[in-house]
Protein backbone atom coordinates (compact mmCIF):
# COMPACT_ATOMS: atom_id res chain seq x y z
CA UNK A 1 0.00 0.00 0.00
CA UNK A 2 2.82 2.19 1.04
CA UNK A 3 4.92 1.47 -2.34
CA UNK A 4 1.49 2.12 -4.16
CA UNK A 5 0.51 5.42 -3.03
CA UNK A 6 4.48 6.28 -3.80
CA UNK A 7 4.12 5.53 -7.36
CA UNK A 8 0.70 6.42 -8.05
CA UNK A 9 2.58 10.30 -7.65
CA UNK A 10 4.46 10.26 -10.94
CA UNK A 11 1.27 8.63 -12.75
CA UNK A 12 -1.09 10.99 -11.68
CA UNK A 13 1.12 13.96 -12.47
CA UNK A 14 1.32 12.85 -16.32
CA UNK A 15 -1.51 14.56 -17.72
CA UNK A 16 -1.24 18.30 -16.25
CA UNK A 17 2.70 17.69 -17.13
CA UNK A 18 1.88 17.26 -20.65
CA UNK A 19 -0.92 19.86 -21.03
CA UNK A 20 1.64 22.55 -19.00
CA UNK A 21 4.83 21.76 -21.51
CA UNK A 22 2.64 21.96 -24.68
CA UNK A 23 1.25 25.43 -23.45
CA UNK A 24 4.13 26.70 -21.69
CA UNK A 25 7.51 25.42 -23.55
CA UNK A 26 5.84 24.61 -26.87
CA UNK A 27 3.97 27.63 -26.96
CA UNK A 28 1.35 26.09 -28.56
CA UNK A 29 -2.64 25.92 -27.62
CA UNK A 30 -4.57 25.14 -24.84
CA UNK A 31 -6.19 22.94 -27.47
CA UNK A 32 -3.44 20.93 -29.09
CA UNK A 33 -2.25 20.20 -25.44
CA UNK A 34 -5.67 18.67 -24.85
CA UNK A 35 -5.47 16.54 -28.10
CA UNK A 36 -1.37 15.49 -26.11
CA UNK A 37 -3.62 14.59 -23.12
CA UNK A 38 -6.20 12.86 -24.76
CA UNK A 39 -3.88 10.92 -27.01
CA UNK A 40 -2.07 9.25 -23.63
CA UNK A 41 -5.28 8.90 -22.11
CA UNK A 42 -6.90 6.60 -25.35
CA UNK A 43 -3.60 4.85 -25.43
CA UNK A 44 -4.29 4.29 -21.30
CA UNK A 45 -7.83 3.12 -21.87
CA UNK A 46 -7.04 0.65 -24.95
CA UNK A 47 -3.92 -0.84 -22.62
CA UNK A 48 -5.29 -1.19 -19.37
CA UNK A 49 -7.13 -4.42 -20.12
CA UNK A 50 -4.58 -5.74 -22.84
CA UNK A 51 -1.72 -5.21 -19.43
CA UNK A 52 -4.22 -7.36 -17.12
CA UNK A 53 -4.66 -9.85 -19.18
CA UNK A 54 -0.99 -10.83 -19.53
CA UNK A 55 -0.30 -10.23 -15.99
CA UNK A 56 -3.03 -12.62 -15.46
CA UNK A 57 -1.30 -15.10 -17.44
CA UNK A 58 2.24 -14.82 -16.78
CA UNK A 59 2.21 -12.97 -13.82
CA UNK A 60 3.56 -8.82 -12.93
CA UNK A 61 6.96 -8.89 -13.19
CA UNK A 62 7.17 -9.53 -16.90
CA UNK A 63 4.48 -6.10 -17.36
CA UNK A 64 6.07 -4.31 -15.06
CA UNK A 65 9.77 -4.54 -16.52
CA UNK A 66 8.63 -4.20 -20.30
CA UNK A 67 6.37 -0.84 -19.11
CA UNK A 68 8.83 0.45 -16.51
CA UNK A 69 11.12 0.54 -19.49
CA UNK A 70 8.69 1.89 -21.95
CA UNK A 71 8.24 5.05 -19.50
CA UNK A 72 11.50 6.30 -18.11
CA UNK A 73 12.13 6.35 -22.44
CA UNK A 74 9.26 7.66 -23.15
CA UNK A 75 9.50 10.76 -20.84
CA UNK A 76 13.45 11.04 -20.64
CA UNK A 77 12.99 11.74 -24.46
CA UNK A 78 9.85 13.26 -24.19
CA UNK A 79 11.10 17.12 -24.08
CA UNK A 80 13.17 16.86 -27.37
CA UNK A 81 10.11 15.75 -29.55
CA UNK A 82 8.10 18.09 -31.85
CA UNK A 83 4.56 18.42 -31.17
CA UNK A 84 3.57 16.28 -33.73
CA UNK A 85 5.76 13.33 -32.45
CA UNK A 86 5.04 13.87 -28.95
CA UNK A 87 0.87 13.14 -29.96
CA UNK A 88 2.07 10.00 -31.46
CA UNK A 89 4.38 8.93 -28.85
CA UNK A 90 2.13 10.11 -25.95
CA UNK A 91 -0.65 7.44 -27.18
CA UNK A 92 2.50 4.79 -27.31
CA UNK A 93 3.46 5.73 -23.49
CA UNK A 94 -0.30 5.36 -22.49
CA UNK A 95 -0.78 1.77 -24.25
CA UNK A 96 2.04 0.72 -22.13
CA UNK A 97 1.82 2.44 -18.90
CA UNK A 98 2.54 1.22 -15.92
CA UNK A 99 -0.39 -0.43 -14.70
CA UNK A 100 -0.19 0.66 -10.82
CA UNK A 101 -3.81 1.03 -10.39
CA UNK A 102 -4.51 -2.48 -11.32
CA UNK A 103 -1.58 -3.96 -9.52
CA UNK A 104 -2.65 -2.96 -6.63
CA UNK A 105 -6.16 -3.85 -6.41
CA UNK A 106 -4.93 -7.02 -7.57
CA UNK A 107 -2.46 -7.15 -4.66
CA UNK A 108 -5.27 -6.38 -2.06
CA UNK A 109 -7.88 -8.86 -3.49
CA UNK A 110 -4.88 -11.49 -3.02
CA UNK A 111 -3.27 -10.87 0.08
CA UNK A 112 -6.62 -9.78 2.15
CA UNK A 113 -9.29 -11.48 3.57
CA UNK A 114 -12.08 -11.98 1.64
CA UNK A 115 -14.43 -10.67 4.49
CA UNK A 116 -12.16 -7.73 4.98
CA UNK A 117 -12.22 -6.77 1.18
CA UNK A 118 -14.17 -3.64 1.41
CA UNK A 119 -12.58 -2.23 3.71
CA UNK A 120 -8.78 -2.65 1.55
CA UNK A 121 -10.49 -1.26 -1.00
CA UNK A 122 -11.37 1.48 0.96
CA UNK A 123 -7.83 1.86 2.54
CA UNK A 124 -6.84 1.89 -1.63
CA UNK A 125 -9.27 4.53 -2.32
CA UNK A 126 -8.15 6.87 0.32
CA UNK A 127 -4.30 6.20 -0.94
CA UNK A 128 -5.99 7.05 -4.77
CA UNK A 129 -6.96 10.39 -3.21
CA UNK A 130 -3.81 11.25 -1.37
CA UNK A 131 -2.19 10.51 -4.77
CA UNK A 132 -4.31 12.94 -6.73
CA UNK A 133 -3.75 15.71 -4.17
CA UNK A 134 0.08 15.42 -4.42
CA UNK A 135 0.59 14.50 -8.00
CA UNK A 136 -0.59 17.11 -9.80
CA UNK A 137 0.31 19.61 -7.13
CA UNK A 138 3.92 18.60 -7.29
CA UNK A 139 3.80 18.42 -11.24
CA UNK A 140 2.71 21.88 -11.43
CA UNK A 141 5.21 23.22 -9.11
CA UNK A 142 8.10 21.20 -10.62
CA UNK A 143 6.80 23.22 -14.21
CA UNK A 144 7.00 26.41 -12.53
CA UNK A 145 9.84 26.44 -10.33
CA UNK A 146 12.22 24.68 -12.96
CA UNK A 147 10.80 23.42 -16.60
CA UNK A 148 8.89 21.40 -17.84
CA UNK A 149 11.44 19.47 -19.25
CA UNK A 150 13.22 18.47 -15.76
CA UNK A 151 9.39 17.96 -14.62
CA UNK A 152 8.93 15.01 -17.01
CA UNK A 153 12.27 13.61 -16.77
CA UNK A 154 11.49 13.52 -13.12
CA UNK A 155 7.97 11.50 -13.53
CA UNK A 156 10.02 9.21 -16.11
CA UNK A 157 12.80 8.16 -13.10
CA UNK A 158 9.58 7.78 -10.69
CA UNK A 159 7.85 5.47 -13.13
CA UNK A 160 11.56 3.54 -13.21
CA UNK A 161 11.98 3.65 -9.78
CA UNK A 162 8.33 2.31 -8.99
CA UNK A 163 9.12 -0.20 -11.72
CA UNK A 164 12.12 -1.40 -9.54
CA UNK A 165 10.38 -1.37 -6.43
CA UNK A 166 7.05 -3.52 -7.88
CA UNK A 167 9.67 -5.97 -9.37
CA UNK A 168 11.36 -6.70 -6.35
CA UNK A 169 8.61 -7.00 -3.95
CA UNK A 170 6.70 -8.93 -6.71
CA UNK A 171 2.97 -8.43 -5.89
CA UNK A 172 0.92 -11.74 -5.49
CA UNK A 173 -2.08 -11.60 -7.99
CA UNK A 174 -3.94 -14.69 -6.30
CA UNK A 175 -4.22 -15.64 -2.80
CA UNK A 176 -2.49 -18.63 -1.17
CA UNK A 177 -6.15 -20.52 -1.51
CA UNK A 178 -6.58 -20.12 -4.74
CA UNK A 179 -2.17 -20.82 -5.84
CA UNK A 180 -2.92 -24.16 -3.77
CA UNK A 181 -5.91 -25.23 -5.74
CA UNK A 182 -3.23 -25.06 -9.42
CA UNK A 183 -3.80 -23.23 -12.21
CA UNK A 184 -6.79 -22.22 -13.75
CA UNK A 185 -8.33 -22.45 -16.75
CA UNK A 186 -7.87 -19.81 -19.39
CA UNK A 187 -11.05 -17.93 -18.96
CA UNK A 188 -12.59 -16.40 -22.15
CA UNK A 189 -14.19 -13.02 -21.13
CA UNK A 190 -17.63 -13.66 -22.70
CA UNK A 191 -17.83 -15.73 -19.64
CA UNK A 192 -17.62 -13.45 -16.96
CA UNK A 193 -18.43 -9.85 -18.64
CA UNK A 194 -21.55 -10.45 -17.98
CA UNK A 195 -24.47 -7.47 -17.98
CA UNK A 196 -23.68 -7.54 -13.88
CA UNK A 197 -19.96 -6.62 -14.22
CA UNK A 198 -20.49 -4.17 -17.22
CA UNK A 199 -23.35 -2.72 -14.97
CA UNK A 200 -21.01 -1.51 -12.67
CA UNK A 201 -17.92 -0.26 -15.56
CA UNK A 202 -21.00 1.83 -16.62
CA UNK A 203 -22.04 3.01 -12.96
CA UNK A 204 -17.93 3.54 -12.51
CA UNK A 205 -17.44 5.99 -16.10
CA UNK A 206 -21.15 8.07 -14.80
CA UNK A 207 -18.73 8.68 -10.83
CA UNK A 208 -15.60 9.74 -12.55
CA UNK A 209 -17.72 11.58 -15.34
CA UNK A 210 -19.48 13.58 -12.13
CA UNK A 211 -15.73 13.72 -10.21
CA UNK A 212 -13.84 15.65 -13.09
CA UNK A 213 -17.05 17.84 -14.17
CA UNK A 214 -17.21 19.00 -10.49
CA UNK A 215 -13.59 19.63 -10.57
CA UNK A 216 -13.76 21.60 -13.53
CA UNK A 217 -16.79 23.66 -12.39
CA UNK A 218 -14.65 24.60 -9.11
CA UNK A 219 -12.13 25.99 -10.85
CA UNK A 220 -14.24 27.64 -13.74
CA UNK A 221 -16.39 29.28 -10.55
CA UNK A 222 -13.80 30.26 -8.73
CA UNK A 223 -12.04 31.91 -11.63
CA UNK A 224 -14.62 34.15 -12.10
CA UNK A 225 -15.57 34.86 -8.93
CA UNK A 226 -12.12 36.15 -8.93
CA UNK A 227 -11.14 33.40 -6.54
CA UNK A 228 -8.82 31.57 -8.16
CA UNK A 229 -6.43 32.19 -5.57
CA UNK A 230 -8.43 29.61 -3.44
CA UNK A 231 -9.04 26.84 -5.56
CA UNK A 232 -6.40 24.55 -4.17
CA UNK A 233 -7.66 24.84 -0.82
CA UNK A 234 -11.21 24.50 -1.74
CA UNK A 235 -10.19 21.28 -3.64
CA UNK A 236 -7.97 20.31 -0.91
CA UNK A 237 -10.66 20.01 1.51
CA UNK A 238 -13.12 18.61 -0.71
CA UNK A 239 -10.37 15.89 -1.18
CA UNK A 240 -10.00 15.33 2.66
CA UNK A 241 -13.81 14.65 2.87
CA UNK A 242 -13.61 12.09 0.41
CA UNK A 243 -10.44 10.61 2.70
CA UNK A 244 -12.76 11.15 5.87
CA UNK A 245 -16.00 9.00 3.61
CA UNK A 246 -13.44 6.71 2.91
CA UNK A 247 -12.28 5.72 6.41
CA UNK A 248 -15.64 5.27 7.93
CA UNK A 249 -16.54 3.85 5.28
CA UNK A 250 -13.56 0.92 5.32
CA UNK A 251 -14.97 0.56 9.12
CA UNK A 252 -18.65 0.25 8.59
CA UNK A 253 -20.02 -3.21 9.04
CA UNK A 254 -21.83 -3.99 6.04
CA UNK A 255 -20.90 -1.82 2.38
CA UNK A 256 -23.95 -0.62 -0.07
CA UNK A 257 -24.47 -0.96 -3.68
CA UNK A 258 -22.49 0.78 -6.06
CA UNK A 259 -25.40 2.43 -7.43
CA UNK A 260 -26.86 3.55 -4.06
CA UNK A 261 -23.19 5.39 -3.49
CA UNK A 262 -23.12 6.88 -6.73
CA UNK A 263 -26.36 7.89 -6.91
CA UNK A 264 -26.45 9.57 -3.45
CA UNK A 265 -23.19 11.58 -4.76
CA UNK A 266 -24.93 12.67 -7.59
CA UNK A 267 -27.79 13.63 -6.27
CA UNK A 268 -25.49 15.70 -3.63
CA UNK A 269 -23.71 17.36 -6.28
CA UNK A 270 -26.64 18.77 -8.10
CA UNK A 271 -26.99 21.39 -5.54
CA UNK A 272 -23.84 22.80 -5.44
CA UNK A 273 -24.76 25.26 -8.30
CA UNK A 274 -27.09 26.77 -6.34
CA UNK A 275 -25.00 27.62 -3.95
CA UNK A 276 -23.46 31.84 -3.94
CA UNK A 277 -21.84 33.87 -1.21
CA UNK A 278 -18.02 33.27 -2.61
CA UNK A 279 -15.50 30.19 -1.61
CA UNK A 280 -16.53 29.59 1.56
CA UNK A 281 -20.20 28.59 0.92
CA UNK A 282 -18.75 26.48 -2.11
CA UNK A 283 -16.91 24.37 0.80
CA UNK A 284 -19.23 23.29 2.86
CA UNK A 285 -21.62 22.16 0.01
CA UNK A 286 -18.91 20.05 -1.53
CA UNK A 287 -18.15 18.35 1.24
CA UNK A 288 -21.32 16.32 1.28
CA UNK A 289 -21.01 14.64 -2.02
CA UNK A 290 -17.10 14.64 -1.13
CA UNK A 291 -17.81 12.08 1.60
CA UNK A 292 -18.99 9.58 -0.61
CA UNK A 293 -16.20 10.03 -3.28
CA UNK A 294 -13.85 7.56 -2.17
CA UNK A 295 -16.31 5.25 -0.79
CA UNK A 296 -18.34 4.83 -4.29
CA UNK A 297 -14.87 3.88 -5.66
CA UNK A 298 -14.05 1.41 -3.67
CA UNK A 299 -17.61 -0.44 -3.54
CA UNK A 300 -17.19 -0.58 -7.46
CA UNK A 301 -13.64 -2.21 -7.51
CA UNK A 302 -14.88 -4.43 -4.80
CA UNK A 303 -17.96 -5.60 -6.59
CA UNK A 304 -15.85 -6.32 -9.48
CA UNK A 305 -13.57 -8.01 -7.54
CA UNK A 306 -16.84 -10.36 -6.21
CA UNK A 307 -18.37 -10.56 -9.53
CA UNK A 308 -14.99 -12.08 -11.47
CA UNK A 309 -12.97 -15.47 -10.97
CA UNK A 310 -9.27 -15.11 -10.19
CA UNK A 311 -8.12 -15.96 -13.11
CA UNK A 312 -9.39 -12.64 -14.76
CA UNK A 313 -8.52 -10.54 -12.62
CA UNK A 314 -6.25 -8.71 -13.94
CA UNK A 315 -7.78 -7.95 -16.93
CA UNK A 316 -11.02 -6.85 -15.61
CA UNK A 317 -9.31 -4.57 -13.22
CA UNK A 318 -7.48 -3.13 -16.41
CA UNK A 319 -11.23 -2.72 -18.02
CA UNK A 320 -12.21 -1.04 -14.82
CA UNK A 321 -9.34 1.49 -15.28
CA UNK A 322 -10.45 2.04 -19.15
CA UNK A 323 -14.09 2.90 -18.19
CA UNK A 324 -12.89 5.00 -15.23
CA UNK A 325 -10.64 6.75 -17.46
CA UNK A 326 -14.28 7.01 -20.37
CA UNK A 327 -15.52 9.12 -17.44
CA UNK A 328 -12.69 11.05 -17.19
CA UNK A 329 -12.68 12.23 -20.57
CA UNK A 330 -16.02 12.27 -21.44
CA UNK A 331 -16.60 14.95 -18.54
CA UNK A 332 -13.87 17.32 -20.28
CA UNK A 333 -16.10 18.39 -23.32
CA UNK A 334 -19.66 18.39 -21.71
CA UNK A 335 -18.57 20.45 -18.30
CA UNK A 336 -16.98 22.51 -21.10
CA UNK A 337 -19.92 23.45 -22.83
CA UNK A 338 -22.27 23.47 -19.92
CA UNK A 339 -20.12 26.10 -18.50
CA UNK A 340 -19.65 28.33 -22.03
CA UNK A 341 -22.62 28.42 -22.50
CA UNK A 342 -24.74 28.59 -19.25
CA UNK A 343 -22.53 29.39 -16.46
CA UNK A 344 -20.20 27.29 -13.88
CA UNK A 345 -22.93 27.03 -11.83
CA UNK A 346 -24.69 25.13 -14.14
CA UNK A 347 -21.79 22.93 -14.36
CA UNK A 348 -22.72 21.05 -11.13
CA UNK A 349 -26.14 20.83 -11.85
CA UNK A 350 -25.61 19.40 -15.31
CA UNK A 351 -22.86 16.92 -13.70
CA UNK A 352 -24.98 15.74 -11.05
CA UNK A 353 -28.28 14.99 -13.28
CA UNK A 354 -26.71 13.54 -15.77
CA UNK A 355 -24.85 11.38 -13.37
CA UNK A 356 -27.78 10.31 -11.66
CA UNK A 357 -29.70 9.34 -15.19
CA UNK A 358 -27.18 7.03 -15.68
CA UNK A 359 -27.26 5.37 -12.71
CA UNK A 360 -31.12 5.25 -12.71
CA UNK A 361 -30.95 3.75 -16.48
CA UNK A 362 -28.55 1.52 -14.97
CA UNK A 363 -31.08 -0.15 -12.17
CA UNK A 364 -32.71 -2.64 -13.99
CA UNK A 365 -30.18 -4.10 -15.44
CA UNK A 366 -28.25 -4.55 -12.03
CA UNK A 367 -31.64 -5.99 -10.74
CA UNK A 368 -32.07 -8.50 -13.34
CA UNK A 369 -28.00 -9.61 -13.44
CA UNK A 370 -27.33 -12.95 -11.71
CA UNK A 371 -25.44 -11.83 -8.65
CA UNK A 372 -22.85 -14.88 -8.35
CA UNK A 373 -19.00 -14.85 -10.06
CA UNK A 374 -18.69 -17.12 -12.91
CA UNK A 375 -16.96 -20.56 -11.40
CA UNK A 376 -13.71 -21.46 -12.90
CA UNK A 377 -12.78 -25.38 -12.80
CA UNK A 378 -8.79 -25.54 -12.06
Amino acid sequence: MALGLLTRIPATATGLTITLHVVQTLGLSWAQAGIAGTASTVGIAVGSPLLGRVVDRRGARSVVAVTAAVQLVFWLVAPSLPYEVLVGAAFAGGLLMLPVFGLIRQCVAAMVPKEQHRTGFALDSMAVELSYMIGPAVGAAAVSALSSTVAMRAVGIGFALAGVGFYLLNPPTRSAEELAEGPHQKVPTRRWLNTRVLTIFGVTSALTFVLTATDLAIVATLEKAGDAAWIGLVIGLWCFASLIGGFVYGVLPRGFSPLVMIGGLCALTIPVGFVGGGWWWLIPALIPGGLLCAPSLSTTVDYVNKSVPAAARGESMGLHGTFLTIGVSSAGPVAGLIIDGWGPSWAFVGAGAIGLVLVLVAVPFWRLAPRQAVEVPA
